[in-house]
């Protein structure tokens, strides 16, 4: 741990804590000879059964010690995870290999005897970390589950990191863990001991925030009745948080406050964020952001709220809200709800005769909002499906603390196209984009997939891109590699890497993610050299006209 600098406070007696631990300065050497000594563990795992893990004790007391040495002071606990907690509070799943950790299937029956239990520890310890100002990160590295659907809250709510890979060998892993260490230009600029208050009009209430904080139970005249995740306070605890941290805010508008101010033109509403924390080197900031805006009434001037629409900011906070309700509400159909919701947003603004769809036409400012929508119903946020939870929780806990661009990108993931005719450039993110001499770069957030068409693959296992004659076909080999590289150094956590054929096995982690434009019940029409997709779901045009259908109906 860094150098307290006298930070110890009065009653604390700093003799004892020194007998655990001391600044790095003074017992770097011991530090360095016990890591270099470390080897594989040699306690005997009996057959059947799994290793003996206690990671809630083991964490209990790492959150124990830096209360009693830096409580208030910015600091973080790392936790290496290689398999789930099988001993003692936080236990997920039982020492026999026998009992299956907890599906989702498990979750929603209420099956998973550990669950509850775990997650009530890590409530209390989220408070005691909270109450002393820490961090707690978790780097899970293993093949089967770890626990992290438990963990989430205590990851959560002190705004920690959280890095999901299959070993301690891999480079999600290895470059991840590097990049919190970094400084200068790539570092991720982490700060410490947060806090959030918001200010705002009379007329304006608090219902919330989604994101890595804890509410500080400032109750007041601004807090809503209605309470969308962290609610019924004007301040927030952010013990970690860093230059891409963002965070949800929803607010409500009070009808009898406004009425009051009627006969104003126009009044003016205002709301002001006062963000206070302490930066890397550990010196307090305290940042003030104030916006006003105008009161447009919406029956009148919809023109307005029309040209303040911004579309990709409005899919990620569905994507977030639909997250948090699908958590907290038993029964509650995601895919239903996202459809009504822009059912009723194009009938509002959609221009169009009644029960006419060919007449159907919406501003260019919602033009692409129903894609987002589309690509949201299908992603990994509302089907839980293939996915265990705590692949699901990793998700969830990235889309709710990463800035808009990146939130967008796992929503709908980008593809860019590369080929002998033109420069790189955007492609539709479809079945019929795949050609058989053409490379995709594929970048959803959590992986990157560089998928080669077939004559481009049988070129290259040829190996035509050694031959000096053939230097353009080498070069176009290396122009998707060079751009995920750039993607990966910038990115945290660091994706993962796919490198696939058309036809491949691999080829899925694109074809998962594409349009199906083009399935099985299509495949009379397909172009030669592209593909099509095995599936029952509907493509987007299918899609959008279902949608025109119902948003004109009387």
């Amino acid at each position: 741990m860094p150098q307290a600098n006298g930070l110890h406070p009065a009653g604390h007696p700093t003799a004892s804590v020194k007998r655990f631990l001391l600044p790095a300065l003074d017992c770097e050497y011991t530090l360095n000879a016990l890591l270099d000594e470390l080897q594989t563990d040699q306690w005997p795992v009996e057959a059947g059964n799994r290793a003996r893990r206690c990671t809630g004790v083991a964490l209990s007391v790492a959150a124990g010690l830096l209360g009693a040495c830096l409580p208030g002071t910015g600091a973080r606990i790392i936790t290496l995870v290689g398999g789930p907690c099988t001993e003692g509070p936080g236990m997920i799943v039982s020492k026999e290999l026998s009992e299956p950790v907890r599906s989702h299937k498990d979750l929603d029956k209420d099956a998973a005897p550990h669950f509850h239990k775990a997650v009530k520890f890590y409530d209390n310890l989220a408070k005691q970390l909270v109450a002393q100002g820490h961090v707690l990160d978790i780097f899970a590295s293993a093949l089967d589950q770890v626990g992290i659907a438990e963990m989430k809250v205590a990851v959560e709510r002190t705004g920690g990191l959280v890095v999901l890979a299959e070993s301690f060998g891999h480079s999600v892993f290895k470059d991840s863990f590097k990049r919190i260490f970094d400084s200068g230009e790539q570092s991720l600029g982490l700060s410490f001991n947060g806090t959030l208050e918001i200010n705002c009009s009379k007329d304006i209430k608090i219902q919330g925030i989604i994101g890595p904080c804890t509410s500080l139970e400032k109750k007041g005249a601004l807090c809503s009745d209605t309470v969308t995740g962290q609610g019924n306070t004007t301040a927030w605890k952010i013990c970690g948080l860093d230059r891409s941290t963002c965070l949800t805010v929803f607010f409500d508008i009070s009808p009898s406050e406004r009425s009051s101010q009627s006969g104003i033109p126009n009044p003016q509403l205002y709301l002001q964020f006062l963000t206070n924390y302490q930066n890397p080197e550990g010196h307090m900031r305290l940042r003030v952001t104030t916006v006003t805006r105008k009161w447009v009434e919406g029956s009148a001037n919809s023109a307005e709220l029309v040209e303040g629409f911004d579309q990709e900011t409005a899919a990620v906070v569905l994507a977030r809200y639909v997250s948090l309700k699908m958590e907290m509400e038993e029964e509650f159909d995601a895919t239903r709800w996202l459809d009504r919701t822009l059912i009723r947003l194009c009938s509002r603004f959609g221009d169009y005769r009644k029960d006419d769809p060919t007449s159907f036409t919406i501003n260019p400012n919602f033009s692409i909002f129903p894609q987002f929508m589309f690509n949201l119903r299908r992603s990994q946020f509302v089907q839980v499906f293939n996915n265990s939870p705590d692949e699901t929780a990793y998700f969830r806990m990235l889309l709710n603390r990463e800035n808009i661009t990146n939130s967008v990108v796992m929503i709908q993931p980008s593809l860019i196209s590369y080929s002998f005719n033109a420069p790189p450039s955007p492609a539709l993110l479809d079945v019929a984009s795949i050609a058989a001499d053409r490379i995709l770069l594929l970048d959803a957030y959590f992986s990157l997939v560089i998928f080669h068409g077939t004559t481009i693959a049988q070129w290259r296992n040829m190996g035509y891109q050694n031959q000096p004659e053939h230097q353009v076909f080498a070069q176009l080999l290396q122009a998707p590699r060079d751009d995920a590289q750039m993607i990966i150094r910038d990115r945290f956590p660091v994706p993962r890497l796919v490198v696939c054929d058309q036809h491949g096995s691999q080829a899925r982690f694109l074809l998962a993610k594409l349009n199906p434009s083009a399935t099985y019940n299509s495949a009379h029409e397909v172009a030669p050299g592209s593909d099509i997709i095995f599936t029952d779901d509907v493509s987007l045009q299918v899609f959008c006209e279902h949608l025109q259908r119902l948003a004109v109906q009387s």
